[in-house]
């Protein structure tokens, strides 16, 4: 009986630990599989196309290869004018296509000919770690923001919630995806502002499958904005 009772107790100790353990590495990230993923794949697709310093928007960008769109990420949240993370594209085929900028909601700005929709941090400050590059600006997200991250499992990709049902995705492996950067927009707002959702030229109107709030495949449709990269360079030997 004893030894049962030592057993017992042992067990619970490492139970205990395990559970203080795991808490710990939650906490600090360790466990954050998503997270921790995405800046990886960021990296990644840093390497393919280098941020842009974006001094009006106090922050980084990364432009489409055809120049119609890019995302761009704050490195000092009180300093940007109106988003923190955000895209931003041209309007024009929006307008082409019947819209009327003015009729869209608020969290669609239309100024010089492109429209930015995104997500205030209200003023709130990024911890300081000595780094203030591209990268370290995204970590920066992960760490204070970490809501706004997601996995797609359908398309195999990372990606930042702008709200509204806006998205900016990039590839888990680049190597092996055929979509390696995809900006991506919630139809409905440019529809009910006068758009043709079909004559949007560069924009891909089509259902996509994703999880709802118990984890369940659903289809909702999206305006795609897809680019498959070119790989980088080899490496030179010497």
């Amino acid at each position: 009986m004893k030894s049962k009772l030592v057993l017992t107790v042992a067990n619970i100790a490492a139970v205990t630990l395990t559970a203080f353990l795991t808490a710990a590495l939650l906490s600090c990230g360790k466990l954050d599989v998503v997270g921790n993923g995405s800046v990886t794949a960021f990296n990644q697709l840093l390497q393919q196309i280098p941020a842009e310093d974006d001094a009006v928007n106090a922050g980084w960008s990364i432009a489409a290869p055809d120049h119609s769109a890019r995302f761009i990420w704050s490195r000092g949240y009180a300093e940007s004018p109106v988003y923190d993370v955000m895209i931003e594209f041209d309007a024009a085929p929006f307008i082409a296509a019947g819209l009327s900028p003015e009729k869209l909601p608020e969290n669609y700005v239309f100024s010089n000919g492109v429209i930015k929709t995104g997500i205030k941090f209200d003023g709130a400050k990024p911890k300081s770690t000595g780094e203030t590059g591209p990268l370290a600006a995204y970590e920066h997200i992960v760490k204070l923001h970490r809501q706004l991250i997601g996995y797609h499992g359908a398309l195999d990709h990372y990606g930042v919630n702008l709200g509204g049902g806006n998205l900016f995705e990039w590839a888990k492996d680049m190597t092996t995806n055929d979509k390696d950067m995809v900006f991506v927009l919630a139809p409905a707002p440019f529809a009910a502002a006068g758009a043709d959702i079909s004559q949007i030229e560069g924009w891909l109107f089509a259902p996509v499958t994703v999880d709802d709030e118990n984890g369940k495949p659903v289809q909702v449709d999206k305006l795609l904005k897809p680019f498959d990269l070119p790989p980088p360079p080899p490496a030179s030997g010497f």
